[in-house]
């Protein structure tokens, strides 16, 4: 690969991309642009201007994209009711196209010919950030620091930054207990005190959800209301996506909800440990999946879940731009056309649960499955047939095995 004219970085402002920075100017003689994208990760972002401008950057872009993050990214991945390997909402998975997506389109703004990013070798964002990048730029030349450098430990980059004059923040001079990654979706935490599978995680990893033990004694009930599929309202009061998300993330923390410990397979291949905090997610896949009880036909339902871990698999291995997650995401969006109506849920002690669901959509009738009279909705005796029907092929199939048994 040719050397690169001018790269877009993601940028956070934190010591490890602000050590790229400064290390593709040097190594490339480059110009270097700054995308730092709030997502909602909770931190100001001010300071990322500032030390990009100390860093001779004349281009910086800071942009809010938690209601883009929300409304085109998590809320379709939640009407597919998305978990990877059962139990894990993809908080950081989902995240990756977005700033990619935003990486490709200011490369086209300011003429930059390459991107950068700040995932190393071992993980899965390298490969989330540059098939989102190629897919949606497929002469774009990404630069991936991690995989090509020789600042290969804690003690090295910590040597170039101070030779750099890159402010280092006390707690980075020595080890950090873990790393942490946040969005408005969730919060991700892995690496040293947490690499051990064998240890329980320790309390303080957690940043975003009360310890359930300490959430309150008495449980607090909320209804959230639905229009295809989306998640549109709060106690019947109507917001935006990632207002929705926010207040849900507020109910779920105060009530201990959404902690995950879980060891997954990464997708070049190692098995990695990550406590996940989902707070307001774990809500809205609750909800989400109250109002589908009584919207979405057996069938629809049924085949959905068949297609969900596919589906999650190619969110968590990067393929957000793939024709293949376009087509399923087709077939989901058809599937919510009458998600729409109501769900009341209980919040208690770390655990979310539906209570009560209802809908103008609804399919749910009361009239057939009634234990009293059903003035004549449903004919009890045509069960018969339906099960003889049924029971043919097995009863042929015990017919043969028994004669060739003898």
């Amino acid at each position: 690969m040719s050397a690169p004219k001018k790269v877009v970085l993601a940028y956070s402002g934190g010591l490890d991309t602000s050590i790229i920075l400064k290390w593709l100017q040097s190594e490339y003689g480059c110009e270097v642009v700054t995308f730092t994208a709030d997502l909602g990760q909770g931190e100001e972002l001010e300071p990322a201007r500032k030390k990009a401008e100390m860093l001779g950057v004349s281009e910086i872009f800071i942009e809010d994209l938690r209601e883009e993050f929300v409304r085109d990214f998590v809320f379709p991945m939640f009407r597919a009711n998305a978990l990877y390997e059962g139990l894990y909402l993809l908080g950081t998975s989902i995240a990756r196209p977005l700033i990619s997506k935003r990486l490709v389109e200011i490369a086209a703004e300011t003429g930059a010919d390459a991107v950068s990013h700040g995932a190393t070798g071992k993980g899965n964002d390298q490969v989330r950030f540059e098939l989102s990048a190629y897919a949606l730029n497929p002469d774009i030349k990404v630069i991936a620091p991690w995989r090509l450098w020789d600042l290969t430990s804690r003690t090295k980059l910590i040597d170039f930054a101070e030779k750099n004059q890159i402010p280092i923040a006390k707690d980075k001079r020595g080890e950090a207990p873990f790393s942490v990654d946040a969005n408005l979706l969730h919060t991700s935490s892995e690496g040293k005190v947490l690499e051990n599978p064998g240890d329980e995680a320790p309390d303080y990893v957690y940043q975003r959800t009360v310890h359930p033990e300490d959430a309150p004694n008495e449980p607090e009930f909320i209804e959230v209301g639905f229009e295809r599929g989306d998640a549109v309202s709060i106690d019947g009061e109507a917001m935006s996506p990632a207002t929705i998300l926010t207040r849900l993330n507020e109910l779920g923390g105060k009530h201990g909800i959404g902690r995950l410990d879980l060891v997954e397979g990464r997708f070049v291949g190692m098995k990695s440990r990550g406590i996940y905090e989902t707070p307001g997610g774990t809500i809205l896949l609750e909800a989400h999946r109250g109002i589908e009880q009584i919207t979405l036909d057996r069938g629809q339902a049924h085949l959905k879940d068949e297609l969900m871990p596919r589906y999650a698999e190619l969110i968590y291995n990067g393929f957000w731009f793939s024709p293949e997650r376009e087509m399923l995401q087709a077939a989901i969006d058809h599937s919510q056309e009458h998600v729409t109506g109501t769900v009341r849920l209980k919040l208690y002690k770390g655990s979310v649960r539906t209570v009560a669901r209802w809908s103008e959509h609804s399919l749910y009738s009361e009239a057939h499955v009634t234990f009293e009279e059903d003035a004549g909705a449903y004919d009890q005796t045509d069960a018969q047939g339906f099960i003889q029907l049924n029971a043919l092929r097995l009863k042929l199939l015990a017919a043969r095995d028994r004669r060739l048994s003898k």
